[in-house]
């Protein structure tokens, strides 16, 4: 007799088409440096696709800057990726750091992202200030789906690199998947 197969409900994956994605960016304020740390942050956790608690777990000498730009995540099981990020990424990476006076090397283990007490952002701290700027599209656009999280600008990148006709199996490395 045959094994029956299990009939999974298929999820269907929530992303942000680029468009959104392009508003989104553009809601930071980047007169201020709380504006340009966030339009650094939304960015980098786009860009890299990463998860975040590799975001905030980021310290500086994670940031390659030399071309090819690179971020070093670690991810589950403290397995480590290095991920190439694009020229607008890199150069607000690098705006950003001089900007904090991150780029002396007695800075090299601090974390990337902080809060204004200058402590490690939490997934909380993320979660606020994406939260914040999706309402602020939201005022201008309906290009955002009702629930938007953190992990779906991991997804974004995700679909966008298949939608650029991207290897999956080079997507499954990028997002650091067995």
């Amino acid at each position: 007799t045959a094994i029956p197969i299990k009939k999974a409900k298929r999820t269907v994956v929530e992303y942000l088409t680029a468009e959104a994605m392009k508003l989104l960016l553009e809601q930071p304020d980047k007169r201020t440096p709380k504006g340009r740390r966030d339009l650094t942050l939304i960015s980098v956790l786009y860009d890299s696709g990463a998860r975040v608690q590799e975001l905030i777990d980021m310290r500086v000498c994670d940031v390659t800057l030399q071309v090819p730009a690179v971020l070093t995540l670690t991810g589950k099981g403290n397995k480590t990726r290095r991920i190439p990020i694009m020229k607008n990424t890199a150069s607000l990476l690098q705006n950003y750091l001089l900007e904090n006076k991150l780029d002396k090397p007695w800075k090299n283990q601090s974390p990337l992202f902080t809060n204004s007490q200058y402590h490690k952002l939490t997934k909380e701290g993320v979660t606020y200030i994406l939260s914040k700027y999706v309402e602020s599209a939201r005022k201008i656009s309906t290009l955002l789906p009702p629930k938007v999280n953190n992990h779906m600008l991991r997804h974004s990148k995700a679909m966008h690199l298949l939608q650029a006709g991207v290897n999956l199996i080079y997507i499954r490395d990028f997002l650091g998947h067995v």
